[in-house]
């Protein structure tokens, strides 16, 4: 099992940003924004700036891969 953070990508794209847009938008840091592309760990703290820029909720930018 793995998180996957295509939520977070197909929201983006809806909201016609891109990953500097939230980069700014949420005060991440560009190794953070790395490692989500990469489908790294991330503390839930990153998360929830990402949550609180987007207003969303966690379930709305990651689910869990049981493939």
């Amino acid at each position: 099992m793995s998180i996957s953070y295509k939520r977070l990508w197909k929201l983006l794209i809806d909201r016609d940003m891109k990953k500097k847009d939230l980069i700014e938008a949420s005060g991440i840091s560009t190794a953070s924004m790395a490692k989500l592309g990469r489908g790294d760990n991330i503390t839930t703290e990153v998360l929830l700036k990402i949550c609180k820029a987007l207003d969303c909720e966690l379930e709305d930018i990651m689910e869990i891969d049981r493939g």
